[in-house]
C-alpha cells in the first residue's frame, strides 16, 4: 500500500522504535483518535488507507467498563511478518496553511528494536532510509526512576549508535519521544544526560514529552502529539531562493530577459 501510495505522492515516511511497553502503538492510537475527534491542535483529517488497521490497535482504548478504562489501553503489536514493518497511513491537513501531509507510520513490535540493539539485525530496518523523521519512543516512567535510568540512557546511545551504522551518516530529524507525561516532565538532568549520549556520536535530536493517555485531571490526553506531529512535517533546512531578487543593471542581459526582443 505504502509502496504504491508513495509512486504518485509525495508521502512523509517516519520511523518508530522503542522498547517493548515504551508506548509506541499507545502515541499512534492517540493521535488517531485525537484526528477522528478534531482534537489534534493546528491539523484536520484528510484521508487515511489503513481505517481499518487503526481501529484494530485502538479497539482497547473503545472498551470500557461502565465508565471505567481498561487496564491496557493498546494491545502488544505482533506481525504476522517477521521481516517487514506494517504502516499506517494518515493523510491532515495542516490548517495554518492548508497544507496537505500524507504520513506512514511503522507500528512495530518492541521485540525488534531490543534484537536491533543487541544483535544489530538491520534487515528488517531498511525502510529507514527512506525516513524523514525517526521517533525514539522512551518510558518517561522509567527515565526518572533511579535504578533504570543510566541503562535506558546508555540504551539510547547504543540505537543511536546502530542507527548511524545503517543510515551511513545520513541521519534524519531525530526525537526523543518521552511518554507518560501525566507522571510528570523529564527533568533537565535527564535531558541533558541523554543529550550528552547523544552527542558522543555526533547528534542531536528534539525531545518532545507527551501523553497519549492521562490518569492526571491536570494533564490532558494527548498532551504534545501535535507537537511531536509539527515537529516530525517541518523542515529544519533554510529553503532555497528560487530566484534571487537583483536591479537591472544597463549593458548586462539576464535569463529572464534574453531575446524578450525576439
Amino acid at each position: 500500500m505504502i509502496s504504491k501510495m508513495m509512486a504518485s505522492r509525495y508521502v512523509t515516511v517516519v520511523g518508530i522504535l522503542g522498547d517493548p511497553e515504551s508506548g509506541k502503538t499507545a502515541c499512534l492510537v492517540s493521535i488517531y483518535l485525537m484526528i477522528a475527534n478534531a482534537e489534534l491542535a493546528g491539523w484536520s483529517f484528510a484521508d487515511s488507507r489503513s481505517l481499518m488497521a487503526f481501529e484494530e490497535i485502538a479497539r482497547g482504548a473503545r472498551d470500557w467498563n461502565a465508565g471505567n478504562p481498561p487496564e491496557q489501553m493498546t494491545v502488544h503489536t505482533e506481525l504476522s511478518d517477521d521481516r517487514r514493518p506494517g504502516f499506517l497511513h494518515l493523510r491532515l491537513v495542516r490548517n495554518s496553511d492548508g497544507r496537505r501531509i500524507d504520513l506512514a507510520l511503522p507500528d512495530l513490535p518492541g521485540e525488534w528494536t531490543t534484537e536491533f540493539v543487541g544483535t544489530s539485525r538491520a534487515d528488517r530496518f531498511e525502510f529507514l532510509k527512506a525516513a524523514e523523521a525517526i521517533w525514539i519512543v522512551l518510558d518517561g516512567r522509567a527515565l526518572e526512576n533511579k535504578e533504570r535510568r543510566q541503562g535506558m540512557i546508555s540504551r539510547v546511545g547504543q540505537l543511536a549508535g546502530r542507527l548511524a551504522s545503517l543510515l551511513d551518516g545520513q541521519f534524519p530529524k531525530l526525537m526523543l519521544v518521552v511518554t507518560h507525561r501525566d507522571a510528570g516532565k523529564p527533568s533537565t538532568a535527564v535531558t541533558t544526560r541523554l543529550a550528552a549520549e547523544l552527542a558522543k556520536r555526533g547528534l542531536t535530536a528534539t525531545v518532545v514529552p507527551v501523553a497519549p493517555f492521562s490518569d492526571n485531571k491536570q494533564v490532558t490526553p494527548g498532551l504534545g502529539l501535535d507537537e511531536l506531529i509539527a515537529a516530525t512535517t517541518t523542515s529544519t533546512k533554510t529553503p532555497l531562493e528560487f530566484w534571487s531578487p537583483a536591479a537591472p543593471v544597463e549593458g548586462t542581459r539576464s535569463y529572464i530577459g534574453y531575446r524578450r526582443n525576439r
